[in-house]
């Protein structure tokens, strides 16, 4: 009888202790899936929406969420509150520099003008070198996102070269953007626009949706329309609003010099995915207003196919998004 209550009572903590890591491995899935969710709302400028799902990643300690949380109070609120701080700080004490240059900016705050900016742990000059010193920890151990971010606390474009040299894809967008606008010294025009080619395909080809459609640009200029529609297709694949929406109407046969072929079916497909995106940006009136147009030539059936086909994107390819700097600029 001993023997078997043993047995029995080794089963009940087994069966006990499955449960509990079961629950325990079930938080953090949770949490992750929350943070996603938080964050896919942000980047579609739903930052209203986004704060409840960063609010559950954030109480977790995910530093990345607790930035997005306090950058989507920040954005409702058009000012830094008690809990976008508390929220700043949290992911700042882990690390996190883009919270450390948040907490820099708070005399450039709205709240600064309204004196109600919530007491903070470090005064702004004592966040920054804190930024400057784990920036520069990262950047010495040649990390590209470090050295960007060198580059926002310094201003130095020094830096947002060496992040582009070291393979940083937005600092390499950012920077042809710059060279493009007339920035740096170039023996030659020519030279010139080598240079913004050769940053904008880095860009595109290290998976940035906004050095895609801007390398697309930079094709279709040299006339090489093979890699102009190539790169558009990739840029929509990445959920970028901006890609699909170009992607999708050039499909409906409107630039017929670009030579994409005449789909209309996966046009409305491509181009009715942007009318979720009604927190802000311009893309979902620009679809209402393309959609009626293309909707007048197809069949019913179509109008069926082009349905199905949306849903299966949806499924199938990463979330729409805006893809905003994470650091507004």
């Amino acid at each position: 009888m001993m023997k078997i209550r043993k047995i029995g009572e080794a089963w009940i903590y087994f069966l006990l202790l499955t449960a509990c890591i079961s629950a325990n491995a079930a938080i953090p899935i949770e949490k992750k899936k929350a943070k996603d969710t938080g964050i896919e709302l942000y980047n579609q400028f739903k930052a209203i929406s986004a704060v409840p799902y960063l609010r559950i990643a954030a109480e977790g300690g995910d530093d990345d969420a607790q930035y997005y949380l306090g950058e989507a109070i920040r954005k409702n609120k058009r000012y830094i509150d008690e809990e976008a701080q508390q929220a700043y700080q949290a992911a700042a004490r882990q690390g996190n520099v883009y919270a450390m240059i948040r907490l820099t900016q708070v005399d450039s705050d709205l709240c600064t003008a309204m004196s109600n900016c919530p007491k903070s742990e470090k005064t702004p000059k004592e966040w920054l070198e804190l930024a400057k010193s784990t920036a520069s920890m990262g950047a010495s151990q040649k990390n590209g996102e470090s050295m960007y971010l060198m580059y926002e606390l310094s201003g130095d474009k020094a830096w947002l070269k060496k992040s582009a040299e070291n393979n940083f894809p937005l600092a390499q967008y950012l920077l042809a953007t710059d060279y493009k606008e007339g920035s740096g010294f170039f023996l030659s025009p020519s030279g010139r626009a080598d240079e913004v080619e050769r940053w904008m395909k880095a860009s595109a080809e290290g998976g940035y949706p906004r050095g895609m459609t801007h390398f697309a640009a930079v094709l279709y200029d040299r006339k090489d329309l093979e890699g102009f529609r190539k790169w558009t297709e990739k840029a929509a694949e990445t959920g970028y609003a901006e890609g699909i929406f170009g992607y999708g109407y050039y499909l409906s046969g409107k630039y017929p010099e670009y030579g994409f072929p005449v789909d209309l079916v996966k046009s409305y497909a491509l181009l009715s995915l942007l009318l979720e995106l009604d927190g802000g940006g311009t893309a979902k009136d620009d679809a209402e207003y393309v959609l009626p147009k293309i909707k007048e030539k197809m069949t019913p059936l179509q109008i069926v196919e082009a349905e199905k086909m949306s849903s299966v994107w949806k499924a199938s390819h990463p979330p729409l998004s805006f893809f905003p700097f994470k650091l507004s600029r």
